[in-house]
């Protein structure tokens, strides 16, 4: 097989998360750990950091990888989903798997793939740690895909563990209440092995904390760490100031993640840095701030409140639960335009009805859908949107509801696409 037919391969083949949602997840790890053991326990090779939490993980884990980069380090990266290519999935130092590697890969162990029959995710999680074991990376920042306790990712042995928040989304596998999710999430704290929790909420704190004490797992809440000074949004970076709580001192710094809702994600990553020097790592404060300030440009995230285009302004974002589209309202209040023009689409196991309570009523409105099978019809989206007095037309394509949105748009108006990460994935 060719690249592009081992990829077919993969999505058609194999049940995925991202295509057919709860269908492709699985109660247990033991797919996981025979593939392991036929694998020999790659993850063995190299140090780990596991990140969980339901928003923030990928930013948190963008941000560690890349000031372990910056310090010279060769950095393993594993995230999920991707956006516009598969091989985002598997980095080292920002640059993806070559397609040779995601070929030889399948056509090497496909006998074996068509004996345990493993889901997509837990395929990608074997094809990670093999090449990582392989290309002998220093340490890798490995990011749930969903939840933690019965996540693929659960059998490495990290040497640190994050958990960046607790909020309510795959409520249908993770349970509805966030003590509930919270207890799924703090399923990869391990051993002795320190965790940090990105944020400490009344629901969630004392179910981590439960966890981490039989296991005597040092805990650290990031906001105990470090206060927030000050942040404030210019053109191409976000200016930050912590207050140290313990040594009492300053650190400013520069960020090219823009949206407001990093602020949290970058402290908790400050508080993962500091455990990661107790270890010897010698991240000095010039190595964080190089790190952080070139985060997208060394790790090519994308999709994070990323600005497309001016005049008109477009902004898109992966914010698809309450909590994250919540920080996303929050930052679109604080900007000036003359009119707002959203491109939404959801996926239909979401939160739909409290994610639309929250969108803006003097917007304009074209609602779309992400070409995968669990998209939410454009049609449904806009008669439930309707009921929050909502108002715009219909478009079959994301392409199609953008156009719209520039034609109409003038130059001092926004427009900012999202709701999904499958809808950002088709304009980035």
């Amino acid at each position: 097989m060719n690249y592009q037919e081992t990829i077919n391969y993969l999505f058609n083949q194999l049940p995925m998360f991202q295509r057919t949602g709860k269908a492709a997840y699985k109660a247990n790890l033991d797919t996981t750990l025979a593939l392991d053991a036929y694998f020999e326990h790659p993850h063995h090779n190299f140090k780990c950091i596991h990140v969980a939490g339901t928003n923030g993980k990928g930013s948190v884990s963008h941000t560690l990888a890349s000031v372990l980069q910056s310090a010279g380090y060769k950095v393993g990266l594993y995230t999920s989903p991707h956006l516009r290519d598969f091989r985002e999935r598997v980095k080292i130092n920002g640059e993806m798997i070559p397609e040779n590697s995601v070929v030889d890969f399948v056509a090497s162990h496909k006998h074996k793939f068509e004996e345990l029959s493993p889901s997509f995710f837990e395929m990608t999680v074997a094809l990670a740690f093999d090449y990582f074991a392989k290309e002998k990376v220093d340490i890798a920042v490995i990011e749930v895909g969903l939840g933690g306790r019965l996540d693929s990712t659960n059998i490495i042995d990290p040497i640190l563990t994050v958990i960046t928040n607790i909020s309510f989304d795959h409520t249908s596998l993770l349970g509805n209440s966030i003590p509930v999710i919270a207890g799924e999430k703090a399923g990869i704290i391990k051993n002795k092995i320190p965790v940090v929790i990105g944020e400490k909420q009344d629901e969630s704190q004392d179910v981590f904390i439960e966890r981490a004490r039989p296991l005597s797992a040092p805990i650290l809440f990031a906001e105990d760490e470090f206060e927030v000074v000050s942040t404030d949004l210019y053109e191409n970076y976000r200016h930050l100031v912590f207050k140290d709580v313990n040594l009492e001192n300053e650190i400013s710094l520069k960020s090219d993640l823009l949206g407001i809702y990093q602020v949290k994600n970058i402290r908790t990553a400050l508080v993962a840095l500091g455990q990661l020097n107790q270890m010897g790592f010698n991240l000095s404060e010039e190595i964080i701030k190089d790190g952080i300030s070139r985060i997208v440009e060394q790790t090519s995230l994308l999709g994070r409140w990323q600005r497309l285009c001016n005049n008109p302004r477009i902004i898109c974002d992966t914010g698809h639960n309450v909590a994250g589209v919540s920080e996303i309202l929050k930052q679109l209040d604080s900007l000036k335009f003359e009119n707002l023009h959203m491109v939404i689409g959801m996926v239909d196991d979401k939160e739909i009805d409290g994610i639309l309570s929250l969108l803006p009523k003097n917007a304009n409105y074209y609602f779309t859908k992400a070409s995968i099978p669990r998209a939410l019809n454009e049609e449904i989206l806009k008669e439930k949107a309707e009921k929050f007095q909502l108002k715009g037309k219909t478009y079959k394509t994301v392409s199609d509801a953008l156009n719209a949105a520039k034609n109409r748009a003038g130059n001092s108006d926004l427009i900012f696409v999202g709701g999904s990460t499958f809808v950002v994935a088709e304009v980035v």
